[in-house]
């Protein structure tokens, strides 16, 4: 009996079109398929905190702000409003008629950016956070502060006193400046770069109100007072000491 020859060609036509038919789907899969989406772009740099050694202005304040001094930046208006009230109703130290434009929030000139050098300086605080067990103002003496070009711009120092604020002086109109500082106190060291302590930051406006006479207003500070103001007026050239 003649057997029936074997085609050994037969599976490799077989495998060879379901290869063909695989390739087939996967390249119909490929063109229904929308490609990936592309990723998202990197989140955008946070510019460095004032004292940065990065060599360029920080023209921009609400770049380095931190949510908490934006909040009490926004809110000024109301913290003037009620350490007026209570410096007003509650007693005080020192002489507060005396202080005249000083204390009045519409007193603000234009050409407000301050010549670098030495000037005197003396805090007023008004409002009091302890309610009507505190003070409604007090009136500090004068002390020594100085304001000098940087390469982030215009830095503020308080150099003498027990509460010490160091800054820099943001651009923002003719008649205001951002300061963005931190605070020293007592024996402490000169304070740190804005956003190192939280519990020392602050956030203060400068204004200019006379000729030669600018405040700095710090609506609620950390402590004491509701309002806090330092007063700027050029320290005096110092008198050339006589030869014998």
């Amino acid at each position: 009996m003649q057997r029936a020859p074997v085609d050994f060609f037969r599976p490799t036509v077989v495998r060879t079109g379901l290869a063909a038919l695989s390739l087939s789907a996967l390249l119909a899969a490929c063109a229904t398929t929308p490609p990936p989406p592309p990723p998202p772009p990197p989140p955008p740099s946070i510019p460095a905190a004032p004292d940065a050694p990065t060599g360029a202005v920080l023209a921009d304040w609400r770049g380095v702000i931190t949510a908490a001094d934006r909040d009490r930046y926004q809110r000024r208006a109301a913290a003037w409003s009620l350490a007026l009230e209570q410096s007003r109703r509650q007693t005080g130290s020192g002489d507060l008629a005396s202080l005249g434009d000083l204390i009045d929030p519409a007193a603000t000139r234009a050409g407000v950016t301050p010549p670098e050098g030495a000037y005197r300086c003396r805090t007023i605080k008004l409002g009091s956070q302890g309610g009507e067990g505190g003070l409604g103002y007090v009136v500090y003496g004068w002390f020594a502060c100085r304001i000098e070009n940087t390469a982030l711009g215009l830095k503020l120092t308080k150099l003498s006193g027990s509460q010490r604020q160091a800054g820099l002086l943001f651009p923002e109109n003719d008649r205001e400046m951002v300061f963005l500082g931190s605070m020293a106190l007592a024996s402490e060291p000169a304070a740190r770069a804005y956003g190192q302590r939280p519990e020392r930051d602050m956030v203060s406006v400068l204004e200019r109100i006379g000729e030669s006479r600018w405040r700095l207003v710090t609506p609620w500070p950390a402590n004491e007072s509701n309002l806090d103001i330092l007063e700027l007026v050029p320290a005096p050239a110092a008198t050339p000491k006589r030869r014998r």
